[in-house]
């Protein structure tokens, strides 16, 4: 039980650390990427509820930047919710993805859906790629 916990508390902080840690634990790929993902939501999730709190402090926060905008920002300029909630889990990390959100005023719901669909997504492709490079290894040896 405390290889799960471990798997889904890494993947509230970060999606790609938690896949490794499963398959470092010796859990079930499946179990892995189910696992990494609902962390990873949870984490999102949160962070969107915290909303208002958090938008405002955001904001203050962004206008002592410069003006020069970072790359979630283009994504979000060129591609909006729907770019933010499916490049974010993999470029910034969901809970990072879900403050950006939240700054730039989406709207919580459909922000939400995006990013799990984003984050299930990348949780699948991970969980592949590290399960093919595993096996891949155990061929060679």
């Amino acid at each position: 039980m405390l290889k799960y916990v471990s798997v889904f508390g890494a993947s509230v902080l970060e999606l790609s650390a938690g896949i490794p840690l499963g398959f470092i634990m010796h859990i079930n790929p499946v179990i892995t990427c189910v696992l990494s993902a609902a962390g990873s939501i949870m984490s999102a999730v949160i962070i969107i509820f915290l909303g208002k709190s958090l938008r405002s402090w955001l904001i203050k926060r962004m206008e002592r930047k410069s003006k020069k905008q970072g790359r979630m920002a283009r994504i979000w300029h060129k591609y909006g919710i729907i770019g933010l909630g499916l490049a974010s889990p993999i470029l910034t990390g969901a809970p990072f993805g879900a403050a950006i959100g939240v700054s730039f005023g989406a709207n919580p719901r459909k922000l939400i859906l995006w990013m799990t669909i984003g984050i299930i997504f990348w949780s699948i492709i991970l969980t592949g790629l590290l399960a093919m490079g595993m096996l891949s290894m155990t061929s060679f040896s």
